[in-house]
């Protein structure tokens, strides 16, 4: 492990509030990268400053700045210019956990054959709302494994990303891109649920609706209806009928469509039963949350979608 040289490629764009938090953890970590580098992808406010202010304290952190550039465009030239072979990824907005790097490296050291290594994240649920967030649109916790694939909490070696051509130059998806190319290619993976990252939700409902319609219009301009739009499609083709029934024959129909919403969100709350408790189901205000977070996402996503169509060729 001592002789493994990592690394750490992070991407960010206005990121003032969390810079400092995340460059703290990697200069805690147990296993310590012998670089990091720092891609600004075209930051407005104190960004580019505090993250000159850490570089010139500490050697080892390097930063690019770039006039605009997406986290698919910042990952690859951060990967381009990195001197090292292992390359480690994260975002910024994150906290590492403290073995996070060791734990990745340590699962490398383990599957020598592995070409790329996923760790695991979670999300920060200290409030009522980051709660109903983390149950409504993150994968749920499981024993001994991983939530899923995460390109921010990752390791892998150069050879990957050269094969694969890197990462696509997009707002959103290019993570899941990235990732299937890879599988696509034949390289072989391996897990580090102990290798844990720390992932700041949106704070409320107006801010979880901006950013779940610009991840919708990405989505659509990056040909990805099939991966998320197309579910949702299907849900409210379910409510069709009530509606139809509703005009022709009774309003008593109407009745189904609560039915519908409460149980689209009792399955979230279930999936998510080994993290936050069977009772969180019966919590009213957990229950409303999580609907009105439900509802929320998928007006975003049709915003998104028409705002994709709308405006394709500026994509």
């Amino acid at each position: 492990m001592k002789n493994l040289q990592v690394s750490l490629i992070i991407p960010m764009k206005n990121e003032s509030d969390s810079l400092a938090e995340l460059i703290k953890s990697i200069e805690e970590q147990t296993f310590q990268p012998t670089e990091v580098v720092l891609v600004d992808g075209g930051s407005t406010d104190n960004t580019i400053k505090i993250a000159e202010q850490f570089a010139e304290k500490n050697s080892k952190i390097k930063l690019i700045k770039q006039s605009e550039a997406s986290p698919g465009k910042g990952r690859n030239i951060g990967i381009e210019n990195a001197q090292n072979e292992w390359i480690a990824l994260t975002d910024a907005g994150i906290k590492l956990e403290k073995a996070w790097l060791e734990n990745l490296v340590e699962a490398a050291v383990e599957a020598p054959d592995a070409d790329v290594i996923y760790g695991n994240y979670s999300p920060i649920s200290n409030s009522l709302f980051e709660k109903c967030a983390a149950i409504t649109y993150v994968s749920p916790k499981r024993e001994n494994a991983i939530r899923g694939k995460f390109t921010a909490s990752s390791l892998m070696k150069r050879i990957v990303w050269q094969t694969v051509e890197g990462f696509p130059d997009l707002r959103a998806a290019e993570d899941l891109m990235f990732m299937e190319s890879a599988e696509k290619q034949g390289f072989k993976s391996a897990f580090a649920p102990k290798a844990e990252v720390y992932w700041e939700l949106r704070p409320d409902f107006a801010s979880t609706f901006q950013k779940f319609s610009l991840y919708s219009k990405h989505n659509i301009w990056a040909g990805r209806a099939w991966d998320w739009h197309y579910g949702i499609i299907r849900n409210y083709l379910l409510v069709l009928p009530f509606i139809i029934l509703t005009i022709f024959h009774s309003w008593w129909w109407l009745c189904g469509i609560p039915v519908w919403l409460a149980a689209r969100t009792a399955k979230r709350i279930l999936t998510h039963r080994f993290e936050f408790g069977l009772k969180s189901l019966f919590n009213p205000l957990i229950f409303g949350g999580v609907a009105l977070l439900v509802l929320t996402i998928d007006a975003a996503t049709f915003v998104g979608w028409a705002e994709a169509i709308l405006n394709k060729n500026k994509n």
